[in-house]
């Protein structure tokens, strides 16, 4: 006798994606996707700032089920990837099993199961709960004195105003991550004047990230789907390239900071510029920027790069600490997000009641980055120590998700009620994760959104050979499974 088990996937961003359509191709039909945003995309769904655009070559950037054959170009832009992203669920039919406007407050486990609560106020009962949330959600706004006083207006990249003038207007931009970056340089030929605030400079690789497809390619492509396959193939073997080059010194990571150091030197002749614009780390230590466009901007006649710090906010514009005052009419916060939240605010209590926060009170932790200990029934995805820096999220995303099927089985068959890792099982996968993360370059002395409150680098510190081999199927014994009221 089966029983079908009902799932909770909370998020429908690329994870929140990738987990339903495993879950449906894998005969699994009830699933509720609750989604806070208006549509579906996550972190694409919230950027719209201009200039926005994909620093992962687009024939990598799709699902291993959904290929996309015809990207406008060898980056597709935000809104391009958002529509692939609506098309995805359009076409996979989950729009009946998708509630959108609908943030989860609250998840609890009962003992049995899982009640979770929107708000609105809807409660719906689920044996598993799926946390497929991400980590570029939570918007950061730093704490300026004065910001509230700005006469301007303020706006951050990730709550974009569509209607916001930019042209014609003395912008400010403060940060310095791809997102500043492809602000500055989409800003910079309409702006009467753009300041550039960077308190620490980042390593900027030249990439043609202007570079179209050609129709003709895209057209190939789907005509011929086993040519798409090898063609994803390369691209995916050549983020296990990426994945080598970041966790482990090598020639070729060697070889990549060299290029980052020739991509300044090249494009920023000035002398005065350029060491302002040299960072004081090592290339690829945070997540590494490309850009074609934004040395070009930066030298132009109404941009400047300000790296005197910020002493606070006026009605006007902005007062540094060297006694100069900006005049500003627009102020763009490209400051990021709280990146280690994960699946906070929300209140989520497990077995005997303990709540998420007191579990992760010295810092998130998951077991192979899906599995919490006291958390029964209850699995993310992209969750801590995911390879935000170095693996494919899709892959990522695809590959969790199978794991995860695994145990729904074994709950469908009869075999398990209730699954829970060990603390054990957790504490020496993450004492072997820190250990692993010694050499990677992402802990070569940056300060980064890599890192947490905790000063531990939240990243995946192995290749995808071994994240494969470790989410291929789950390790038994490193798991409470009940059944039937024992063990």
């Amino acid at each position: 006798m089966t029983r079908e088990p009902r799932v909770v996937i909370i998020g429908a961003g690329i994870a929140g994606i990738a987990t339903a359509v495993t879950l449906q191709r894998a005969g699994f039909g009830d699933f509720t996707i609750l989604e806070k945003g208006s549509d579906v995309g996550g972190v694409w769904h919230w950027n719209r700032y201009p200039g926005l655009t994909c620093d992962v070559p687009s024939q990598l950037y799709q699902f291993s089920f959904a290929p996309k054959p015809d990207w406008s170009g060898l980056f597709a832009p935000g809104a391009e990837i958002q529509r692939y992203l609506r098309d995805v669920v359009d076409g996979c039919g989950l729009g009946d099993r998708l509630l959108l406007n609908t943030e989860v407050v609250s998840a609890t486990f009962s003992g049995t199961d899982w009640r979770v609560t929107t708000s609105g106020g809807v409660e719906l009962e689920a044996d598993f709960v799926i946390a497929a949330t991400g980590v570029l959600h939570h918007p950061f706004t730093p704490d300026i004195p004065g910001l509230d006083t700005f006469a301007g207006d303020v706006v951050h990249t990730a709550r974009w105003h569509d209607d916001t003038v930019t042209d014609g207007r003395r912008i400010a931009v403060i940060g310095t991550g791809s997102t500043g970056v492809q602000v500055v340089s989409a800003l910079q030929p309409g702006a009467a004047r753009i300041s550039h605030l960077v308190r620490s400079p980042q390593w900027v690789m030249w990439a043609p990230m202007g570079l179209r497809q050609p129709a003709a390619v895209g057209r190939l492509l789907r005509k011929r789907p086993a040519l798409h396959r090898k063609l994803y193939a390369v691209f995916l073997w050549g983020s296990g390239i990426l994945a080598d080059i970041a966790t482990r010194p090598s020639w070729r990571r060697r070889l990549v900071q060299t290029y980052a150091r020739w991509s300044l030197r090249t494009q920023v002749r000035n002398p005065e510029l350029r060491d302002r614009l040299t960072p004081d780390y090592q290339p690829l230590c945070k997540r590494q920027v490309v850009s074609s466009s934004y040395y070009r901007a930066i030298r132009a006649d109404n941009a400047e790069v300000v790296t005197a710090p910020i002493d606070r906010v006026t009605p006007r514009g902005i007062a540094l600490s060297d006694g100069r005052e900006i005049d500003v009419d627009l102020l763009v916060l490209a400051t990021g997000f709280h990146t280690h939240n994960y699946m906070r605010p929300m209140r989520i209590r497990g077995r005997d009641g303990i709540s998420l926060d007191d579990a992760w009170a010295k810092g998130p932790r998951a077991y192979r980055m899906t599995a919490i200990p006291g958390f029964p029934n209850l699995f993310t995805v992209l969750g801590p120590n995911s390879p935000t820096g170095s693996i494919s999220l899709q892959y990522s995303s695809e590959l969790t998700a199978r794991y995860i099927t695994q145990w729904l089985r074994r709950f469908r068959d009869g075999e398990v009620d209730t699954v829970e890792v060990t603390e054990e099982a957790t504490a020496k996968f993450n004492d072997d994760a820190g250990q692993a993360l010694g050499p990677t370059v992402w802990n070569t002395g940056c300060n980064s959104w890599y890192l947490t409150d905790e000063g531990n680098v939240d990243l995946w510190p192995y290749d995808r050979k071994t994240m494969t081999a470790m989410l291929s199927r789950p390790d038994y014994r490193d798991f409470h499974v009940q059944k039937g009221g024992g063990l």
